[in-house]
């Protein structure tokens, strides 16, 4: 009787006839249901306060059965339930929204802007060092600023390195799958926290040295973020 008192939505779905216990049989309930393990000794959140007290007026509506009002009660629970649930979904999914919204900075992060050649010294200084994760992250900086200077994507701010690779594979296509991979290694080794080896700083090297040799195939239009020259 506590899972059909508890849970009112499966009960609407099924259709079960309503339950109308006395005031000391409801409370009993609650009481049980509120002792099992689930139910960590804390102060109760206000959603739990309101459930409650809900509950004490269903039992108070079962204390007078004969009462006028007895044949409106179960619609005006129903009605209430809903609210609650309503209620919860509201309050409760932004927040869960809001948590797993993380902002993506931009490739280049904050810093003031630095050229192509920089971001190579300090890519072969880390590399040096064995720190294979900055390299990474350095080398594709290298990559995306020197498509920039050569005027091949606009210079725009809040670029992320997915947003780099697409727009370059798309003036690129022989190096797109490779550009992508080089991306996702960003990615992963900068806010993902993954570790990087010798052979990702290398890859990223070898897409930098690629896109030098070669000549941009400009077919999209200047609104993707591509420049198009005149």
């Amino acid at each position: 009787m506590t899972g059909a008192f508890l849970r009112i939505p499966s009960a609407i779905a099924v259709l079960e006839p309503p339950v109308s216990p006395d005031r000391n049989e409801a409370r009993r309930w609650a009481e049980e249901e509120l002792s099992k393990p689930k139910y960590p000794d804390a102060q109760p959140s206000w959603l739990e306060q309101v459930w409650q007290d809900f509950l004490d007026w269903l039992a108070s509506l079962g204390s007078d059965s004969g009462s006028p009002g007895n044949g409106i009660a179960v619609p005006v629970i129903i009605a209430l339930a809903i609210a609650l649930i309503v209620v919860a979904v509201i309050v409760v999914r932004p927040r869960l929204n809001a948590r797993r919204r993380k902002p993506v900075p931009d490739v280049f992060g904050d810093e003031p802007v630095v050229d192509a050649a920089v971001y190579r010294q300090r890519a072969a200084a880390a590399a040096d060092d064995g720190d294979w994760r900055a390299a990474v992250v350095e080398q594709f900086r290298a990559v995306v600023r020197s498509s920039e200077e050569r005027d091949i994507i606009e210079a725009r701010p809040g670029r992320t390195a997915d947003e780099a690779a697409a727009q370059l594979g798309g003036v690129f296509p022989i190096a797109r799958l490779r550009l992508t991979d080089a991306a996702r290694s960003f990615d992963a080794v900068l806010y993902g926290g993954m570790p990087a080896h010798r052979a990702d700083f290398e890859a990223v090297c070898a897409v930098d040295s690629e896109l030098l040799g070669m000549a941009p195939e400009f077919g999209a239009p200047a609104a993707t973020g591509f420049a198009v020259p005149r």
